[in-house]
């Protein structure tokens, strides 16, 4: 080792006379951070990642033991997360699992500080969220990784001296050698740089005043010591012209207290049976896919009250002929109006390539890309599967389903089959499938990947597009037209509902289907008379709206 490993291995301060890094060899080049590694988090959380995920914290977020970190003026979820922290000792580019520890030099304590409130506005990155000054308090001391197995590392939480954290690596999901092994293989980890290793079970909310500490040990054992940090109020708020503000909401208050019942907040209603929600199960409890745009209630009212012929018919006005997800019908029979399968929402994308034995050994078990799709979609999303239009497997089947409708989630599409279809049109969320195969995934499916753009039944789905279904079919709206789409076949479904009442009436429908200026004058009057209320049509109403469009269109009508 050269002089600066050894420094960092004997836990000797650095020589910065910044005392932001007393715990440091030196002022680190990079911190990384893992957004979930233990088991007890991710259970709290109701999902488990397959594979490690980070981001970077600015090296001017790092405080030393005994500092204070600011609750920014205006916002209320400052929470702690206490984390083993790892210190590179000597360079590590593409090194094997089996070598990895040999390139950590030193162990210690560290508080991953988080503003929920702005957590949202960052989408993951977690740069404003995390990247506060004083949001990275490490130390007190380092520990010699050489003489530490890494899984007897413990970590300690106390807030306010109340215990509220304890965990051992050995409860990680991913081990500590693994997160040095995976990161160097995509950049070089220098010496000096820290790695922060994730939270367990217990992180919460802080408030003015309060003091956390956070101990590194191992169990009869050296010891970090604790790494003091006391909470304070800022009185500086954000500047509105400058970016976004904080923004606070249930979610986020869920999350940061981690759950409902700790933030004080009544428990989730499942929408299935309409009780209170398991812990890990609610959709409030589980943010939407970063980048995923929720319907507002009144734009949901409008498509659920427009047939998809009619938007279809604006979609073409439009330009876009090619936005029809082909050979897909709803699983549940439309036999009554009550019993029709209408879909409204906005699509989380899956995807499933040809199965291909040493893919599927690979991808296709354990905590695989489908199950990890439905245990994250979010309320009012639709799971839309790319299943190259395969329906010689099931591509889900009951369980999913179930486990989709007790999220929330608006309905599952896709162009490959379902299996156990009874089960799954009796669970009561809207499917849309190419039809029924008893055989497993496996036999034609591997499940890929998700949350990207797909193709499904020839239409591409991009994630956050509308999807909107009835006994027609299917159909794709991006989401920054569709407010425009469905007022539009709104005011077609008005227009067109008058023209069936005059044929009703016994006009003729020349010079009235498509309107003529004579008769568009007296549609004009009368609107303004008695103006249409849009969404309270029958459905032997809205049936002319496509082939009136078509006609205006010049095409023949059928």
């Amino acid at each position: 080792m050269d002089e600066k490993t050894d420094a960092v291995a004997a836990g000797v301060p650095g020589s910065s006379a910044d005392p932001r890094f007393a715990a440091l060899p030196a002022r680190p080049g990079k911190i990384v951070a893992v957004h979930l590694s233990y088991a007890s988090r991710a259970d709290q959380r109701g999902r488990r990642p397959q594979h490690p995920s980070y981001f970077f914290k600015p090296s001017s977020s790092v405080a030393a033991s005994g500092s204070t970190i600011e609750r920014p003026g205006g916002t209320e979820l400052l929470a702690f997360e206490g984390e083993i922290a790892l210190v590179i000792g000597s360079a590590a580019h593409r090194v094997p699992l089996a070598e990895a520890w040999e390139h950590v030099a030193g162990v210690t304590a560290a508080n991953d500080f988080g503003l929920y409130d702005l957590r949202a506005n960052d989408k993951g990155s977690n740069v404003r969220s995390k990247g506060g000054d004083g949001y990275t308090p490490i130390g007190p001391s380092l520990l010699d990784a050489r003489a530490i197995h890494p899984d007897a590392l413990r970590v300690r939480t106390w807030l306010n001296g109340a215990l509220v954290q304890d965990d051992t690596a050995a409860g990680m999901i991913f081990p500590l050698a693994q997160l040095v092994a995976d990161l160097s293989q995509h950049f070089t980890l220098e010496p000096g740089d820290v790695i922060l290793t994730g939270t367990p079970a217990g992180s919460s909310v802080t408030q003015p005043g309060d003091v956390v500490e956070v101990e590194v040990d191992v169990p009869g054992g050296p010891s970090s010591g604790r790494l003091v940090t006391t909470v304070v109020q800022g009185s500086e708020p954000f500047d509105p012209d400058l970016g976004s503000l904080p923004e606070a909401d249930d979610l986020q208050r869920a999350e940061a207290w981690g759950s409902r019942e700790a933030a004080g907040l009544p428990a989730a209603a499942s929408p299935a049976t309409g009780d209170p929600a398991s812990a890990g199960a609610s959709a409030a409890e589980t943010p939407p896919s970063a980048g995923t745009p929720v319907l507002g209630a009144a734009l949901r009212a409008k498509l659920e009250a427009v047939p998809v012929a009619g938007l279809s018919a604006q979609l073409r006005k439009r330009g876009l002929n090619n936005v029809h997800i082909d050979g897909v019908r709803p699983l549940r029979a439309a036999d009554s109006p009550e019993r029709e399968s209408k879909l409204v929402g906005t699509a989380r994308t899956l995807r499933f390539v040809p199965n291909r034995e040493d893919l599927f050994a690979s991808h296709g078990g354990g905590y695989n890309a489908q199950k990890r799709v439905f245990d994250a979609v979010g309320d009012g999303e639709v799971v839309v599967i790319e299943a190259r239009g395969d329906a010689g497997s099931g591509t889900l089947g009951d369980i999913l389903a179930i486990r989709a409708h007790a999220r929330g989630a608006a309905g599952i599409v896709t162009d490959g089959g379902v299996r156990d279809a009874a089960a799954v049109a009796a669970v009561g969320i809207p499917v849309y499938s190419s039809g029924a195969h008893p055989a497993v995934l496996g036999r034609k499916h591997v499940p890929w990947d998700a949350d990207l753009t797909i193709a499904c039944g020839g239409a591409t789905v991009q994630p956050g597009d509308v999807i909107v279904g009835d006994a027609d079919g299917v159909v794709v709206i991006p989401a920054d037209i569709a407010e425009e789409v469905v007022d539009a076949a709104l005011s077609q479904e008005d227009e067109d509902a008058w023209i069936a009442e005059r044929v009703a009436e016994g006009h003729p429908v020349d010079g009235l289907f498509p309107m003529n200026a004579e008769w568009r004058a007296r549609y004009e009057a009368d609107r303004e008379a008695t103006p249409a209320i849009s969404g309270e049509r029958s459905s032997t109403q809205t049936q002319p709206s496509q082939e009136s469009a078509a006609l205006e269109a010049g095409e023949t009508a059928r």
